[in-house]
C-alpha cells in the first residue's frame, strides 16, 4: 500500500480544508492602498512558507538583507511542513487574515485565485521582464499573472549511466528514440545484468506530470475551459498498459517493488539505490540522486512523437501577494526581491529550483554543482510545448486520486480502460463539488 505521507501529500484532509476555507472567505480584493506606491512609514508584512530547517534559515537570511535595503519595512516569517501548512493558510485566508506573501504550489494556485485571494501581479511593480514568457504562463490564471514562479522543472527520463556501461548497454539517442526504444532497452538492462537490476522503476501514474506528458503526446491536455478533464481515458489507459507490458517482459520493476520504492523518497528509491536504470523524474532532482549515489546520472529527453513537444515547465513553488494585504506594494517589493535579487539567489541557490530568472541563475552560478548545472542545460535543450493551464480548483487531490487507480492496475483489480474511465469521472466530480 502507499504511504499515507505519499498518498495525502496535497490532498483528503488538506484540500477539504482549504475548499472550506476559502468558500467562507471574503476576498473582495485588495485595499485601496496603491499597489505600486512604496511608504516611507514604517510598515510590517508577514511571509508565509512551507520547508524544513535549511529553507527556514536560508529565508531569514534574505528577510536581513531585504530589510538591510528597506529600513521602513520589517518582514516576519512564518513556517511550517507541507500538510500543516496548507492547513494554516486556508485558516488565515478563511479569517481574512492571510499573510502578506504567500509560498504557492501550483494544485492550490488556483484555488485561491479563483476565490479572490490573490492579488493580480500586473497591478505592482513586480519586474518580470527577465523571465522566459513560457514560465510566467505557469502563474496565470485566465490570463492574469497571480503568482510569480521562483523556478522550474522539466520531465526528463533521469538515467543512471554507470550501470549502462556495466551491464554494456548503450545510452539512447534521446532526440530519436521512441516509446518501443524505451522498453527495449529497459529489458536489455534487466537481462543484461541477469536479473540484478531492472531497466526501469515506474514511469507514470503516480504524479500527475506523467498524465499531462501522455495526453499532450497524443495532442491532448489534462484540464480544458470551463474547469473541465479533458483528458482522454484512452492515453491514460495506452500508459498503464505500457507499464503492465513492460512489467510482464522483466524490464520493469514488480508493483510491489515499485510501491516500496515510491514510498522511499527520492533519496532511497531504486534508482538512488541501483536497483534501477532509468526512471522518470523532474530535471531538478538530479541533485538529491547526486547526493544519494555517487553514480553518474544523465538526464534524457522523454519519447516525443514526430512533431510534438509533449513536455511543459512546472513550476518548482511561487510567490504570491494576498488580495487583503494592507501593504500590497511592501509586498510586491519583497516577492520582487526574492526573485529578481542577486544577493537573494546567491542565498536561497536551488532551493526552490533552479531560478526562473537568468540573471539569478548567472548570479549562483560559480556554486552550482555538476548536477544543477546538467539540470539547467537540460531544460535549455527542452522545446517545451504551450503551458497546461492551472490545476483548477478541486482538483488538487489528483495525484492521491491517480496513485489509488495506478495500485489498482498493477494488482489487476481494475483494467487500465475501465481506471481511465472512473479517474476522469471521479476528478472531474471533485472539480465540481468544488465550484
Amino acid at each position: 500500500m502507499f504511504s499515507k505521507k505519499n498518498l495525502f501529500r496535497g490532498g483528503g484532509a488538506v484540500a477539504a480544508a482549504a475548499a472550506m476555507a476559502l468558500g467562507l472567505a471574503a476576498c473582495g480584493g485588495s485595499s485601496s492602498t496603491d499597489a505600486k506606491k512604496l511608504s516611507t512609514d514604517p510598515v510590517t508584512i508577514t511571509v508565509d512558507f512551507w520547508g524544513g530547517d535549511a529553507r527556514v534559515q536560508a529565508t531569514q537570511k534574505v528577510i536581513d538583507a531585504f530589510e538591510k535595503e528597506h529600513s521602513n519595512i520589517t518582514v516576519t516569517p512564518q513556517y511550517a511542513d507541507w500538510n500543516g501548512y496548507w492547513d494554516q493558510l486556508a485558516t488565515s485566508t478563511a479569517a481574512g487574515t492571510m499573510p502578506d506573501v504567500v509560498q504557492m504550489d501550483e494544485l492550490y494556485l488556483a484555488s485561491y485565485a479563483g476565490k479572490g485571494a490573490l492579488l493580480d501581479l500586473g497591478t505592482t511593480n513586480l519586474d518580470t521582464s527577465k523571465v522566459d514568457e513560457a514560465v510566467l504562463d505557469t502563474g496565470k490564471v485566465d490570463g492574469k499573472l497571480y503568482a510569480m514562479p521562483t523556478g522550474v522543472g522539466v520531465y526528463s527520463v533521469v538515467a543512471n549511466a554507470d550501470l549502462f556501461k556495466k551491464y554494456g548497454v548503450a545510452l539512447p539517442d534521446d532526440d530519436t528514440w521512441t516509446w518501443d526504444d524505451y522498453a527495449k532497452i529497459a529489458n536489455e538492462l534487466t537481462q543484461k545484468s541477469g536479473g540484478k537490476i531492472h531497466g526501469s522503476d515506474q514511469m507514470g501514474g503516480f504524479d500527475a506530470g506523467s498524465v499531462k506528458y501522455w495526453a499532450r503526446q497524443d495532442g491532448g491536455e489534462v484540464f480544458g475551459d470551463g474547469n473541465k478533464v479533458t483528458l482522454n481515458p484512452d492515453s491514460l489507459a495506452k500508459m498503464w498498459q505500457y507499464e503492465l507490458d513492460l512489467q510482464k517482459s522483466g524490464g520493469m520493476w514488480s508493483p510491489a517493488n515499485i510501491t516500496e520504492s515510491f514510498n522511499a523518497g527520492t533519496s532511497a528509491n531504486g534508482l538512488a539505490t541501483s536497483k534501477v536504470a532509468m526512471s522518470t523524474q523532474y530535471n531538478t532532482q538530479l541533485t538529491a540522486f547526486e547526493a544519494a549515489n555517487k553514480s553518474h546520472f544523465v538526464l534524457l529527453k522523454l519519447p516525443e512523437p514526430q512533431g510534438i513537444h509533449p513536455n511543459s515547465y512546472k513550476p518548482a513553488m511561487y510567490w504570491t501577494v494576498s488580495s487583503t494585504s494592507k501593504h500590497p506594494a511592501e509586498a510586491a517589493e519583497f516577492a520582487n526581491f526574492l526573485v529578481n535579487d542577486p544577493e537573494a539567489a546567491k542565498i536561497i541557490g536551488t532551493d526552490r529550483g533552479v531560478p526562473a530568472n537568468p540573471d539569478s541563475q548567472k548570479a549562483i552560478e560559480p556554486t552550482l554543482t555538476s548536477a544543477d548545472k546538467a539540470a539547467i542545460a537540460y531544460a535549455k535543450r527542452v522545446t517545451p510545448g504551450q503551458a497546461p493551464l492551472v490545476t483548477p480548483n478541486g482538483a488538487s487531490t489528483i495525484e492521491a486520486i491517480l496513485q489509488r487507480y495506478t495500485q489498482d492496475v498493477f494488482a489487476g483489480k481494475q483494467t487500465p480502460q475501465d481506471a481511465a474511465n472512473a479517474f476522469i469521472k471521479e476528478l472531474q466530480g471533485e472539480i465540481d463539488a468544488a465550484q
